[in-house]
């Protein structure tokens, strides 16, 4: 049992005959789901008499993955403070924006949105009357083998890409795009197709708070499968995987490859900051040489990874865990002002 509270003393006068409820708190330290087994309690009056109560009645609690980075994001995007966490500002780059209407040019609008058969029409300058495209799906495609079991900072991997999914979803329906998700492995499970409703965040979450990594090998092939049959519209797809070497990249790279001829693909490949720091030290032992080159060859590894995923024009984020919410979202700004969905 995950909840096991013992040696907890409460104190309450309860009278013959008499109910009484009496609260406590527990803190847990993890999502997923609490449970607790047959409580037992032991009643006792100032050492003359002591009795014990068991209650079978088993009790399952769901502990949620924390909305506390989620609602600071989105506090500081109404006040326009997103830049104090590394939000940049990304300028908007062609032509991003879809017609809305015409109307009379006035002083500082842009000569190359002037309509020059509504002009000649109606002998006076008439611009188009642009607005930013919305209502465009955004998936979170979280991959829950084995690969997201690595720990980082008492985290794994997946409780990491759970945190920036939730950030990111609502992220996208705050600038009215549709967020949804899905979560795969052997199969696919949990598939949220995108929306942007009003309890759309509420059934992101039920979907996420209890999701576990498994020891099996992550089968891609399933993936583009569920997705060519699903998603019908182009999207952005944020895909949460981990590629330690470059085999593990080749043997999934076709998948990759099809799923970018619909879709735009963007590859998360997290930085082993430990290995990293191990590849820079100076060896003073044989056996801290040897550590430093293996070391080392992972490092290259993961930069090959990198350098694959770009010649196949797949785009990607390469980012250490606790910054991945930061630099997901920023590449989400980017792909939005560049025009590419």
């Amino acid at each position: 049992m995950q909840l096991q509270l013992r040696n907890v003393e409460l104190e309450s006068d309860i009278l013959p005959r008499e109910t009484k409820v009496t609260n406590y708190q527990i803190r847990p330290t993890s999502r997923g789901v609490y449970a607790f087994g047959r409580c037992h309690a032991l009643v006792q009056r100032l050492g003359l008499f002591a009795r014990k109560f068991t209650l079978n009645e088993p009790l399952e609690l769901a502990c949620y993955a924390s909305f506390i980075q989620m609602r600071k994001y989105q506090l500081l995007a109404t006040t326009d403070r997103l830049m104090e966490l590394g939000i940049k500002r990304i300028r908007k780059i062609g032509a991003t924006l879809e017609f809305d209407h015409i109307r009379e040019y006035v002083r500082g609008d842009e000569y190359r949105h002037l309509n020059w058969k509504a002009t000649a029409k109606h002998k006076k300058l008439l611009v188009n009357q642009y607005q930013e495209e919305k209502s465009q799906p955004i998936y979170a495609l979280i991959d829950a083998g084995r690969v997201m079991r690595m720990p980082f900072n008492g985290l794994t991997l997946l409780d990491y890409a759970i945190n920036s999914t939730l950030v990111l979803a609502n992220a996208a329906i705050l600038k009215q795009d549709r967020a949804g998700m899905l979560t795969f492995s052997k199969t696919v499970s949990n598939h949220i197709p995108a929306e942007k409703r009003n309890n759309q965040m509420q059934l992101i979450s039920e979907k996420l708070y209890n999701i576990t990594t498994a020891f099996e090998e992550t089968e891609f092939g399933n993936l583009y499968a569920f997705c060519n049959k699903h998603i019908n519209k182009r999207s952005l797809l944020m895909l949460y995987t981990n590629f330690e070497t470059i085999d593990a990249l080749s043997r999934q790279m076709a998948y990759l490859r099809m799923l970018a001829k619909t879709h735009i693909v963007v590859v998360v490949v997290f930085k082993n900051t430990e290995l990293i720091d191990m590849a820079k030290e100076e060896g003073k032992k044989t056996i801290d040489v040897y550590n430093q080159i293996i070391a080392q060859k992972f490092v290259y590894e993961k930069h090959l990874v990198i350098q694959e995923l770009h010649r196949q024009g797949i785009q990607t984020i390469y980012t250490s865990p606790e910054n991945l919410t930061i630099n997901a979202i920023n590449k989400y700004l980017e792909i939005k002002a560049r025009g590419l969905l």
